[in-house]
C-alpha cells in the first residue's frame, strides 16, 4: 500500500472526480457514508456528539458526517470555527444540506463561544484537513485546546487539525490530539512517526474507492506492509524439497549471562524454516544450547564467556559453508569478539543479518561498515541507529538519515519500533503494520534476528525477508498479546506463536 504527499492525494481526488465521473460533492459524501459506517459500527450507544468543523473541504466532509448521523438519530451539535471570511464550495452545499435537517448549529468566533465539552460526549474533529502548511493560531488554535482539555472521546475525521500531513510539526504546535483517527484510502506518513503518536491515536483506513490506476502509477518511496502484501512474499514448498534445500545458516551469538539470546535467535531460525542450523557460542553455552534446543548444531568457540577471533582462520567459522550468518545477539563488546569481527566481516560475500552488540561494535569502529556484504540486513533500534549515524531533530530527518545511510553501505535496515521502518538501498522504506507495545520486552529483537537469517538461508532476498519476517515477527506478537495481553507477553511466546501460512 502506497503512502502519497499531500500534492498527490490532491490530485488523486481531482483525477478520481475526472475518470470515475463523479461530482466532488459526491465524492464528499461518499467518504462522509463510509466515515458514518464505521460510527456506527463502534459507537451504537447515542451519546451526545459535538463536531467541530473549519470552512474547507474537511469542515464540508464535517457537515456531511453530521446529516448522515442525523438520519440515523444521534444527537448532534454542530459548531463552525469562523477563522476566515470565506468558504470552500464543498463546504457551503453540505451547510445548506444541514441547515434543512437541523438548527442546532453553532458559530464560533471568539473563546466564549466554544462550548463545554463533556465526559460522555463524543467529539468529531473536521477543523482543518490534510493541506495544512502553517500552525494553527487564532480562534482555531483555542478551540483546539479546548478540544484537547475536555474528558470526551476525539476523533478526527481524515487528519487530526493543526498536524502537517508529511512535513515536522514545530515544538509547541497545537494540534488535536485524537483517541482515534480515521482516514480515506491511504495512510498518510505522518501516522507511522513515533512523534506524532499523541497526534494521531489509534487510525483506521476507510476504501472510498479512488482512482485505483492514479495509485498504482503514483511514484512514492513510502509503502506501508499488509497483510495479503506480505504473505504473497512467501514461498512455496516443492514436494520433494529437503533439508539442504532451505540452506544452513550460522549464528554467531551469545556471551556468559547472554546465553538466553543466543538459545531465542536459534529457536525462531528454526521456527522459521531454515533447512540446518549451525550455533556458535562461548564453551559455557554449549551445554544449554545443546540441551534446549537440540535440533541445532552447535559450534562451541574456544574462549569459555565470549566469542573471540584472531588472524587464525581456524578460530573464526568459513562463511564458505553456510548460506548465511546471524551475528550479533547477546555478544558483548569484548576485544576478543571485535578482533572476530575484524577477521570475518572482510571474508564476507553473501548477504548477513547484524543486531545487538555487532551493531554497536561498528558503530564504535565505523571503518568495519565498508566491509557489510551489499545487502546485508541491520535490525537497529532508534538509540542504536543512532550510534551509526547522528543524532536528528525530527522523524523526519530521521528517515532522511535512513535513505543516506542504506545507500551508502548498500544494505537494508530495520530501524525497530512501532511501525517497524525498513530501508533499501534504492531509498524506498517500508513501514510494518503489525505489532504492539507487548514487543517491548528483552529478547524480542533476538528473536528477528533468527527469523532474518532463516530466511536469507532460504534464499529471500533481502528486501523481501525484511519485510516478510518483520511483519510475521509482529504478527505473532499480536497473536500472543490477543492471548495473554501486552503486559505479559515473552519473546519465547512470540516464537511459539510464529506461523508462516
Amino acid at each position: 500500500m502506497k503512502i502519497l504527499n499531500v500534492d498527490q492525494i490532491r490530485s488523486l481526488d481531482q483525477s478520481t472526480i475526472q475518470h470515475e465521473p463523479i461530482a466532488p460533492i459526491n465524492l464528499m459524501e461518499r467518504a462522509a457514508l463510509s466515515f458514518v459506517d464505521w460510527f456506527a459500527d463502534r459507537f451504537k450507544s447515542k451519546h451526545p456528539i459535538k463536531i467541530f468543523c473549519g470552512l474547507g473541504n474537511n469542515g464540508g466532509d464535517g457537515l456531511a458526517i453530521a446529516r448522515l448521523l442525523l438520519e440515523r438519530t444521534y444527537p448532534i451539535d454542530v459548531y463552525v470555527v469562523r477563522y476566515a471570511p470565506r468558504e470552500s464550495d464543498d463546504f457551503m452545499h453540505n451547510h445548506r444540506r444541514l441547515k434543512l435537517v437541523t438548527e442546532n448549529i453553532h458559530y464560533i468566533e471568539s473563546a466564549t463561544d466554544i462550548p463545554t465539552i463533556r465526559h460522555n460526549e463524543i467529539v468529531l474533529d473536521a477543523i482543518l484537513g490534510s493541506g495544512l502548511s502553517r500552525p494553527t493560531e487564532g480562534i482555531v488554535k483555542t478551540t483546539i485546546e479546548a478540544i484537547n482539555r475536555a474528558p470526551a472521546t476525539v476523533i478526527a475525521v481524515d487528519i487530526a487539525s493543526g498536524l502537517y500531513t508529511d512535513q515536522p510539526n514545530k515544538p509547541g504546535d497545537v494540534i488535536v490530539e485524537p483517541d482515534y483517527t480515521v482516514s480515506f484510502q491511504l495512510p498518510k506518513l505522518a501516522f507511522v512517526l513515533p512523534k506524532n503518536g499523541p497526534f494521531v491515536g489509534e487510525w483506521h483506513l476507510l476504501d472510498i474507492q479512488l482512482h485505483k490506476r492514479f495509485i498504482d502509477q503514483a511514484p512514492t518511496s513510502y509503502y506501508y506492509t499488509q497483510p495479503k502484501e506480505a504473505r504473497l512474499l512467501l514461498h512455496k514448498r516443492d514436494r520433494f524439497s529437503n533439508k539442504g534445500t532451505f540452506g544452513h545458516a550460522l549464528l554467531l551469538v551469545g556471551s556468559y549471562g547472554k546465553i538466553g539470546a543466543a538459545i531465542l535467535a536459534a529457536r525462531a531460525c528454526l521456527r522459521s524454516g531454515v533447512g540446518l542450523l549451525t550455533v556458535q557460542v562461548p564453551q559455557c553455552g554449549y551445554i544449554p544450547l545443546q540441551t534446549i534446543v537440540p535440533e541445532a548444531m552447535c559450534r562451541p568457540d574456544r574462549n569459555e564467556h565470549v566469542l573471540s577471533g584472531t588472524s587464525q582462520l581456524d578460530d573464526v567459522p568459513d562463511p564458505t559453508d553456510y548460506s548465511t550468518i546471524g551475528l550479533g545477539p547477546g555478544i558483548g563488546k569484548a576485544p576478543e569478539t571485535l578482533a572476530m569481527m575484524k577477521t570475518l566481516l572482510p571474508m564476507l560475500k553473501k548477504p548477513i543479518v547484524v543486531d545487538a552488540d555487532a551493531l554497536n561494535l561498528l558503530s564504535e569502529n565505523r571503518e568495519l561498515l565498508v566491509y557489510l556484504p551489499k545487502n546485508s540486513i541491520l535490525t537497529p533500534h532508534p538509540k542504536e541507529f543512532e550510534r551509526l549515524t547522528k543524532k536528528w531533530d525530527n522523524d523526519y530527518e530521521k528517515l532522511d538519515l535512513l535513505r543516506e545511510f542504506t545507500r551508502k553501505y548498500g544494505v537494508v535496515v530495520v530501524l525497530k519500533g512501532a511501525y517497524s521502518a525498513v530501508a533499501t538501498p534504492e531509498g524506498d522504506i517500508h513501514f510494518n503494520s503489525t505489532g504492539n507495545p507487548g514487543l517491548s520486552t528483552g529478547g524480542t529483537g533476538d528473536v528477528l534476528t533468527g527469523i532474518l537469517t532463516a530466511l536469507l538461508a532460504q534464499g529471500y532476498d533481502s528486501v523481501e525477508a525484511a519485510v516478510l519476517g518483520v511483519f510475521t515477527h509482529g504478527l505473532a506478537g499480536d497473536v500472543v498479546a490477543r492471548k495473554r495481553g501486552p503486559i505479559g507477553m515473552v519473546a519465547s511466546d512470540v516464537i511459539d506463536a510464529l506461523s508462516w501460512e
